[in-house]
């Protein structure tokens, strides 16, 4: 059979495990995003709030740091600079198939109940998401990340209950990362329980995630192709739980007990992971276990290439 049509069949079968429209149209997360914790039910955004449309930088601007609760639709392409403040209780979302930020980013410090999603993200000068400060419940969905100076999604200073879902990492530098510093351990300790799933780590360097302090961490289904330095880091003694992953042409699919660059060792547990043209996974020590928090299903490993090339990603 013609590859073409190999290819075309693979990701007919991924369509069928995830229907597009099912997956774009979730209403709730899954993982630590949708645990009730720190007086928070999951994550809902707007939910409840006036749905607003901002076609420019000066409406996107007000409505991000609106107190009110608020959906709001991004049309078109909206430039800022920096790293712009994002209060409580909003969704920010694509419309159509324009919803486009470019030059900077956004910025959540003590903030809470926020969903991102159907957004492209590109050339932040810093980084493109930055979640900070304690805020907790922010749900990062089916956006596409690029050409960012620093982080595509940094999550660190004590954040929590963070998923991270159906994104994709278009050769992104640094994709991830959890904790800023070695020196972190009085904020981060204890917190930074972060969900990442169903992402596309497409040919991005580094940082799917690199991890200090936060446990657990659950990585699964994602998958990642051609990252040139490594795949996931475990370092300073976090915790990750590393499942059901596919990985394709990466050299260093998991570092922990050796640490990473000035980073100590880490923790991790990896199960159901496929390996193809890859490096051997680094182990070491148990890890506090996901279904702990939240109930969860595992699609089949070999499924994960054809399902996240065809769902993840803003919906352009």
């Amino acid at each position: 059979m013609p590859s073409r049509w190999m290819a075309a069949l693979a990701v007919a079968a991924a369509l069928v495990l995830h229907p597009l429209g099912a997956e774009a149209a979730a209403d709730a997360p899954t993982g630590f995003a949708a645990v009730n914790a720190l007086g928070q039910n999951g994550t809902t955004g707007g939910a409840g709030g006036r749905t607003v449309t901002a076609t420019n930088a000066e409406q996107f601007l007000e409505y991000i740091d609106s107190l009110e609760p608020l959906v709001i639709q991004v049309s078109g392409t909206i430039a800022i600079t920096s790293k712009q403040g994002v209060r409580p209780n909003k969704t920010i979302e694509g419309v159509g198939n324009t919803g486009h930020i470019t030059g900077g980013g956004l910025d959540f410090y003590r903030s809470y109940n926020v969903i991102v999603r159907n957004l492209r993200f590109t050339d932040a000068e810093d980084d493109a998401v930055n979640i900070g400060q304690q805020s907790h419940h922010i749900w990062i969905d089916h956006n596409t990340f690029s050409g960012a100076v620093d982080g595509s999604v940094d999550i660190v200073r004590g954040a929590d209950y963070v998923t991270v879902s159906w994104n994709h990492f278009d050769h992104a530098d640094k994709a991830m990362l959890i904790s800023h510093s070695d020196g972190a351990a009085g904020t981060d300790v204890g917190h930074l329980k972060v969900t990442i799933h169903h992402n596309f780590f497409d040919h991005s360097r580094q940082r799917h995630p690199r991890i200090r302090f936060g446990e657990p961490v659950h990585v699964y289904n994602n998958y990642f192709l051609g990252n040139e330095l490594y795949g996931v880091a475990s370092t300073e003694n976090a915790g990750a739980v590393v499942e059901g992953n596919y990985f394709e042409n990466v050299p260093h699919p998991l570092h922990s007990a050796s640490g990473y660059a000035d980073s100590g060792p880490g923790r991790a547990v990896q199960r159901d992971n496929i390996f193809v043209n890859s490096g051997t996974p680094e182990v070491a020590g148990t890890v506090v276990e996901p279904r702990t928090y939240y109930g969860y299903t595992v699609d089949p490993p070999q499924n994960v290439p054809a399902a996240v090339r065809a769902g993840a990603g803003a919906r352009l």
